[in-house]
């Protein structure tokens, strides 16, 4: 089965393959085809809200001090479409993405919505198939690197203040934050930030406001700083 690659790869082994199938079919090759309803848009609606689930319970796990907006802010930064995008080509999801030719020949393999959706739509079918325990332990995984890192800078309240401290220490000159990239729907923004100190770049970050990747940036540079 062509897809059997990517069960190795996901570690999970589907009891329906048609589940599977499902997932990796984008809509334009039904439409082609003239089969309209079996994509992966209903999988990838059920995916999305799994996911959301799977994240607040292991966010609200691991930090049990932390208000409700905050957890939000972290949520919001895991889930967004850009870090999707970043999991689906750590799999190489784009490689069994059933497209139609259109959608083929102009690039649909590395397209964010795509892989995106394909990878909401692929947990979906990870949960129907195998229930709470099977997307849990998919979600975790997936995500393990990235808790890590919320981890460790949960604890700085402040990193843009602890930022400026650290290099006015070394010379009386202000980081610079620049805003580089800015996209996505109102509801669902992504934003990339640097952090410029002496005319070189000491960080760069993202999120889902500009102050989220500015503080990012901070977090990065000051993770640079220290270690350099």
């Amino acid at each position: 089965m062509p897809l059997q690659k990517l069960q190795e790869i996901i570690g999970h082994t589907f009891k329906n393959a048609d589940l599977l199938l499902e997932a990796m079919t984008h809509p334009s090759l039904t439409h082609e085809k003239g089969r309209e309803n079996h994509h992966n848009q209903r999988l990838e609606f059920l995916g999305d809200a799994v996911l959301q689930l799977m994240l607040t319970d292991r966010i609200y796990e691991l930090h049990p001090d932390l208000p409700e907006g905050k957890l939000t802010q972290i949520r919001a930064h895991l889930a967004n479409r850009h870090a999707l995008f970043h999991r689906a080509k750590e799999i190489e999801l784009g490689t069994y993405i059933l497209l139609g030719k259109g959608e083929e020949t102009s690039g649909g393999r590395e397209r964010l919505s795509n892989l995106a959706d394909a990878y909401e739509a692929l947990l979906g079918a990870i949960y129907l198939d195998g229930g709470v325990r099977a997307a849990r332990k998919f979600v975790n995984q997936q995500f393990r690197g990235e808790y890590k890192q919320v981890q460790r800078s949960t604890p700085q309240h402040n990193p843009k203040g602890q930022l400026q401290e650290l290099l006015q220490a070394k010379l009386p000159a202000n980081p610079i934050y620049r805003v580089i990239q800015e996209s996505g729907p109102d509801h669902n923004k992504y934003f990339e930030a640097v952090v410029e100190w002496e005319g070189r770049e000491v960080g760069r970050g993202t999120g889902s406001s500009k102050k989220q990747a500015e503080a990012a940036a901070a977090l990065s540079a000051l993770k640079n700083l220290r270690e350099a």
